[in-house]
């Protein structure tokens, strides 16, 4: 696991700031890739003096401000009903979208601040506020502070966390850790829905 954790700190300084922007993209929008792995690394990056703290911020704020304007795309212009049908393939379970929407619909539209802030709810508070038509520069607004917040903190904990490498891959160790399980755990549930749909369809041939 150490040299997994070596590979993400390098690919990170390799990618740069680009890199950081299109994984915090990913990150924002519906594709399940945690904010750690980007965001952290780049803070001990900044410690050692490899990267500027502001540049990493500037690139992540940006790139979760892009992959929320996505996401609310994705509900202003196709709608509740597709992504009822499609959310599935997007990873999003209808449980997951009413969530949120209960989120947003308590909270109005501050809730695409606070939403940044709340695991299981960042990535997708977007897509309500898409479907609701919410004014996008308020939107814009709202979740680029959210954003820079959370970024903020990440960047934080890499940073102050540097002078102690230890810390840094103890920490790493667990967040890789987790990808990979979530990894694994979509695999296996695309391939059993995979095995169903097809004994499902022999089924309906030999009746």
């Amino acid at each position: 696991m150490d040299e997994i954790v070596d590979f993400v700190v390098k690919l990170v300084g390799d990618m740069g700031y680009i890199g950081i922007f299109v994984m915090m993209f990913l990150e924002s929008s519906f594709f399940p890739f945690p904010s750690e792995v980007a965001m952290v690394p780049a803070g001990y990056l900044a410690s050692r003096g490899e990267m500027s703290l502001v540049a990493a911020w500037l690139a992540g704020a940006g790139g979760s401000l892009a992959g929320a304007l996505f996401n609310y795309a994705i509900g202003h212009k196709l709608g509740r009903p597709f992504l009822q049908r499609y959310g599935k393939y997007l990873l999003l379970k209808e449980e997951s979208l009413e969530k949120v929407e209960e989120f947003f619909a308590k909270y109005g539209h501050p809730s695409t601040f606070w939403g940044r802030l709340v695991p299981g709810v960042r990535q997708y508070i977007s897509l309500p506020a898409g479907i609701g038509r919410m004014h996008i520069p308020s939107f814009a607004l709202y979740t680029f502070l959210g954003a820079g917040i959370w970024c903020a903190v990440l960047l934080g904990l890499g940073y102050f966390l540097g002078e102690n490498e230890e810390q840094i891959k103890e920490y790493l160790h667990i967040i890789l850790a987790i990808v990979m399980v979530l990894v694994v755990a979509v695999f296996f549930y695309y391939r059993s829905k995979a095995q169903r749909s097809t004994k499902a369809a022999d089924n309906i041939e030999r009746e």
